[in-house]
């Protein structure tokens, strides 16, 4: 098992910017990977974006060239997502998931709202 520590979001103008962090804790040396999802109002969950243990990552077309998902490099289990050109669109609740190996539960943040004020 895992558990997730969410920071950062708030209200910020259109253009602004913001930096999410996910602390995980727990079986770390299991994990698969990291990642962000987020939930508009209305909208099914949504990929935002994920890093796998070997560091490799995957932006959702719709965030790619602001959105930027990055590691801790001394510390492999905190991920950063740094919102740049902020929209109105990105508004929603972000939520960071742990996949880990051999393990099919779904491990979940409470969540962090993001608004964008246009």
């Amino acid at each position: 098992q895992v558990q997730l520590v969410e920071s950062g979001g708030g209200l910020v103008q259109a253009g602004g910017s913001l930096i999410l962090s996910c602390a995980v804790s727990g079986s770390t040396c299991s994990i698969n990977a990291i990642g962000w999802y987020r939930q508009a109002p209305g909208k099914q969950l949504e990929l935002v974006a994920t890093i796998t243990s070997g560091g490799s990552t995957k932006h959702a077309d719709s965030v790619k060239g602001r959105f930027t998902l990055s590691r801790d490099n001394s510390k492999n289990t905190v991920i950063y997502l740094r919102l740049n050109s902020l929209k109105h669109e990105d508004t929603a609740v972000y939520y960071c998931n742990v996949d880990l190996f051999g393990d099919p539960t779904a491990y979940w943040g409470q969540g962090t709202q993001v608004t964008v004020s246009s």
